[in-house]
Parts: C-alpha cells; structure tokens; sequence
C-alpha cells in the first residue's frame, strides 16, 4: 500500500465520522512531519477533525505521536520540584512575568517556554525583549543552569520540541481550522509535556479579548487539556479567568514589564496580583508545596529579586531604562459618568496598530507602543478626563487605533455590577 494511499484512507475514516486507531494517527503524524503526507491532505485531516471531533482516546494519541515527532526535556536532576503556566492568551496578560519568578522564590522551579504575540494578543518573549540586553534564546543546557541556579526561565522554545506543532499550526492558521478543540488542545499540551514539567496549570481565558468567547467552549478546551495532562502523567489544573477587560491598565510591550515590575514590587493592579498569586498558589499545589504563601514573597522583596537575577541571567539589565515611545496621544471622557464597559478586543486591536503587535511572524514590534489605561470599570471620571493614553513610534498610526477604540468603552450613570475574575477550576 503506498503512503499516499495511506493518508486518503486517515482522511476518509475521520471525514465520514470514524475513530482513528493508535497506528493510522502515529502514522500520519509522523509522514506529515516527514513531508510524506502533503499539506493539503492534512489540511483535509484538519477539517474533518473539526468537524467531526475526536474522542479522549484519540486526542491522547495525537499528542503522544506530536511529542514523539521531537525531543523530550527532562528536569528530574534538579534539586526542586517543576511547575510551569500556560495562558491562552488576552490583552494585558503579563502574569507570566511576575509569575515565574514569585514562584520560583517559593522553592518551585518555573521552565516557562513562551511565544510571540500575533494579532491583538501579545507575547511574552516580545515583552521581555523590550529590556535591554535581555536574549529569549536559551541552549538546553544554559536552561537547566539557570533553573538550577535562579529557579525560573522564561525563554523560547527550541525547534526541537514538538516540530510536528509547528508545522500543522502554520497550515491550521490559513485553512480556517484553529478554532478545532482537539487541535489546540494537543498543540499546547504537546508542547508542555515534552517540556517536561512536573505539574501545570493552565489559565483559559474567557471573553471578548481571548480566543475562548464562551464559558461552554472554553470549559471544554480545559476539560480536555487537563485530560491529556492527566494520561500524560503532569499534575495538571486549569482556571477559567475573564478576559472582556483587558488585565492591569498596560497593554503593550515596555508598558506592561513596568506594570510586573510595580507589582513584584509589591504594588501593582489589584486584578493582576489577585491572578498572579491565584496562579502561583496552584503551581506551588501541583508542586507539592503548599507550605509556602506567595503573597509573603510579594511583600518580603524575594520575588522581586528571582526577577532580577532571572533578567540578568538572560543578558538583561534589570536597572536599565524601558523604551519609551516618541509620541503619545490622549484619549478623553466624552461625558463625565462610571466606565461601565472596557473592551479587551478593542484595546488588544488599539495595541496592536499602534505598534505593540505583528499581523504575521516574524515581523518587528515597537517595544514602547501600546496603550495606557487610565479608568478601569467601575471607576468614575469627570467630561474631558484622561481614559487612555496611546503611545507609538509612528504618529501615523494614532487614528486607526482611535477607531478601533470607538466602540469599546461606555460610561454610564450607574457602576456595572462587578464581574468576577475567577470563573471556574477545572481539575
């Protein structure tokens, strides 16, 4: 039987609605990262997966064969137990910096492999870039050193892991099937398993500003990936956060690693620290040590120098100077009222075109551009006041980002009732 035929035959059974046995999903993985299986036939797998679904089984499976297509990390000579985070990804999420090293200062080591951002989401690694000096790239070895060492990393991935995920997540972005649970699922837990961290726990964001609109859906994305962290044997939780307002009052590169560093230092917004130490207190669960209290680490000044040393460690100067962009504009009240509605997807937009994100990979951020948030919900603000302040390189781009904010605020008469952050645990 050739191989063509073989692929033909994995996209009929999944297209009339079939279960794809253990062989025929290790196969195709496995010949598409080869480049046996062409790009339009799996593309063709995809649709049917979309479609058609896949059962626990099966999604286990396809994982299992993604992280079969690379390298495994392995972390079981440190002298610390591992916890990682993952986020889905929202506007303003700048928790991960924070995060690891206040985790890391309560005796938990943190292997955060991240990304770049794309669209109106922003990527850690490009945050971090905007210190000087700062290198996201990391050898395995300098990785195990610094965790050893400093107790947190976050760096990029190498192309060692998971090379089958990066491919189809390329070919899922131009053929309209991202959106497939079972294809997220595994492409971010193929990529967390083969890291090798001992327990994980995923932050799925819920609303306007994140890839998840929907409780439903997003409860079922974190069903799923705690199931395959289960099967695979990693400690895993996920925590249904919002995401229809934008986290903290930055978004943007330079704006929101000045906004982490207020909050290591034991200020910062109160929605960011309650997510943070939310997040850090079932990473130090999954750890196995719930002795510690993350908030006194915020407090004492130790988190703040994890952070430091972490920065350091990577060729940044924690003292230097952030980027600031040339040019600001002032976006005002309309009215004087409560800000009742702050939209996370159109702040996200207004970052983005200001210059703080990339349409495609590979393409260069500004690292000051972003925006300022100055009246959060629930605040009140007077006709004429500061609600946000636009920064960017190019003033050119100032009216497309105002446009992108027109519709994205109210201020009404009454406060909005509050909305919770927390919307659920799974796991």
């Amino acid at each position: 039987m050739s191989e063509r035929h073989d692929a033909v035959e994995v996209i009929v059974a999944k297209r009339d609605g079939g279960e794809l046995d253990d062989s025929q999903i290790d196969w195709v993985v496995d010949a598409y990262t080869r480049g046996v299986v062409a790009d339009e036939q799996m593309s063709s797998l995809a649709m049917a997966i979309l479609l058609n679904g896949m059962n626990r089984r099966e999604i286990s499976r396809w994982t299992a064969a993604m992280i079969a297509s690379g390298e495994r990390m392995d972390f079981s000579s440190l002298s610390r137990p591992t916890a990682d985070k993952h986020s889905t990804g929202g506007v303003g999420d700048k928790i991960t910096l924070p995060l690891a090293p206040l985790v890391a200062a309560c005796g938990v080591a943190v292997p955060q492999l991240s990304g770049r951002g794309l669209g109106h989401t922003g990527g850690t690694l490009d945050k971090l870039e905007s210190i000087p000096g700062w290198r996201a790239s990391l050898t395995n070895d300098e990785m195990l050193h610094q965790l050893e060492d400093v107790g947190a990393v976050i760096c990029a991935a190498g192309a060692g892991l998971a090379p089958a995920d990066k491919k189809l997540y390329a070919l899922r972005d131009v053929t309209g099937t991202v959106e497939a649970i079972p294809l997220i699922a595994s492409s971010i837990m193929s990529k967390k398993i083969a890291e090798g961290t001992g327990s994980l726990v995923l932050d799925v964001k819920v609303g306007t500003g994140a890839f998840m609109k929907d409780l439903d859906r997003a409860r079922e994305l974190a069903e799923t990936m705690v199931a395959l962290g289960t099967d695979a044997g990693v400690r895993t939780v996920a925590l249904l956060t919002d995401m229809s307002t934008p986290l903290g009052r930055t978004a943007g590169n330079a704006l929101e690693v000045r906004e982490s560093v207020e909050v290591l230092a034991g200020g910062g917004p109160e929605d960011v620290v309650a997510l943070t130490v939310a997040l850090a207190r079932e990473m130090l669960r999954g750890a196995g040590r719930e002795d510690v209290d993350p908030a006194d680490r915020l407090t004492d000044g130790s988190a703040m120098d994890a952070w430091r040393r972490m920065i350091a460690a990577q060729g940044g100067d924690p003292d230097a100077e952030l980027p600031v962009a040339r040019h600001t504009e002032v976006v005002t009240a309309p009215s004087g009222g409560v800000v009742s509605r702050l939209d996370a997807m159109a702040v996200g937009l207004a970052a983005w075109r200001l210059g703080a994100g990339r349409a495609k990979q590979g393409e260069p951020v500004q690292a000051g551009a972003g925006v300022e948030i100055h009246a959060r919900p629930g605040e009140h603000v007077d006709a004429g006041q500061p609600l946000l302040t636009l920064h960017t390189d190019e003033p050119e781009r100032f009216e497309r980002a105002k446009a992108a904010l027109e519709s994205g605020f109210d201020i009404s008469e009454t406060a909005p009732e509050p909305q919770p952050l927390l919307l659920g645990t799974v796991g």
